[in-house]
């Protein structure tokens, strides 16, 4: 089954949109004294890129011949360990039709991207009106997505962080954050509970594709779908 991961950095939907590095501003009251490049690419510089300690998701599909397909500033988190193929974006709206462009090819494998936007737009700026507007335009865009799925396709939507708006600071905040999941093969109404880990989600996708299992976290592939390859 081939697994498209959309992940949002920050924020209370999650399309795996992971988030940024960065924390609070020093010697700044006010967020809206710094200016925003909106049409520069997010990127490491490499000198500052840490190397997994370990085999990640990633390492353990390329290993075995599964295509990994990242987009957005997912390759720049792994530094560059595990994927075959990185789609750098400028925005979240580019994101995702880079992604719907992946789904419509005969591409196989699993899909990472991350929509940073939420996170270092909206969230560390404390804009509330551009991160409602930023989940309007997204929950516009996924009705997009999943019609293009195919008949295989398993979409998880995640966070790997809250990032709220509304709080005092400007930094990560801590709420827990969904996995919303569609296809045609997910059963319709699985309550997953509160996991005890995120690792979960990583042992899931390496059950899904034979790989596993991973040192930390509990498959619930058997619970969300009804069958898999």
């Amino acid at each position: 089954m081939r697994i498209v991961k959309l992940g949002l950095g920050a924020g209370a939907l999650a399309l795996l949109l992971a988030g940024c590095a960065g924390g609070g501003i020093a010697g700044r009251d006010r967020p809206d004294e710094f200016a925003v490049t909106r049409n520069a690419p997010l990127v490491i510089p490499p000198d500052y890129a840490l190397t997994p300690p370990r085999d990640t998701l990633l390492d353990l599909l390329t290993r075995q011949g599964i295509p990994v397909v990242s987009i957005g500033k997912v390759r720049d988190l792994f530094a560059g360990r595990g994927v075959a193929e990185a789609i750098p974006t400028k925005s979240d709206d580019e994101g995702v039709d880079r992604l719907i462009d992946v789904i419509r090819s005969d591409a196989s494998g699993f899909v990472f991207i991350n929509l940073v936007d939420f996170d270092t737009l909206y969230g560390h700026r404390n804009d509330v009106g551009g991160y409602a507007n930023n989940l309007e335009r997204f929950d516009e865009r996924l009705g997009h997505v999943l019609s293009v799925l195919r008949e295989s396709d398993l979409l998880i939507i995640t966070a790997d962080h809250g990032n709220d708006p509304t709080t005092p600071s400007t930094d990560h905040s801590r709420e827990h954050v969904p996995i919303l999941i569609a296809g045609s093969r997910v059963r319709a109404g699985v309550n997953l509970g509160t996991r005890s880990t995120f690792a979960d989600l990583g042992q899931t996708l390496a059950a899904n594709f034979g790989v596993g299992p991973l040192e930390y976290g509990t498959s619930f592939l058997e619970e969300i779908v009804v069958e898999h390859s």
